[in-house]
């Protein structure tokens, strides 16, 4: 964990002085992209290859529907409360 946050923070302090530098800000982001897409490849394969997860994936994928679902439910609902409480009452 500590060598997380040691990571973290000098990716912080490098990007600190590189803000100003459209070019590298720019492969940057390129990069940022390439890396997050092959870390989900490469968590999707180790998904595959784990015989107990592909077994059960069908009650696995109920309780995740159910549970984006009531993800889903809760913003929109928390999102239309927080219209008509701060919103509405400006008009």
């Amino acid at each position: 964990m500590f060598t997380v946050v040691i990571i973290m923070a000098l990716g912080i302090i490098v990007g600190y002085f590189l803000r100003n530098k459209s070019k590298t800000k720019s492969f940057i982001e390129k990069l940022t992209m390439v890396v997050i897409f092959a870390l989900l490849f490469v968590l999707g394969v180790a998904i595959g290859s784990d015989k107990n997860i592909v077994s059960s994936l069908q009650t696995l994928g109920l309780q995740a529907l159910i549970i984006s679902l009531g993800a889903i439910f809760g913003s929109v609902l928390l999102a239309w409360w927080a219209y008509v409480a701060i919103f509405k009452k400006r008009k």
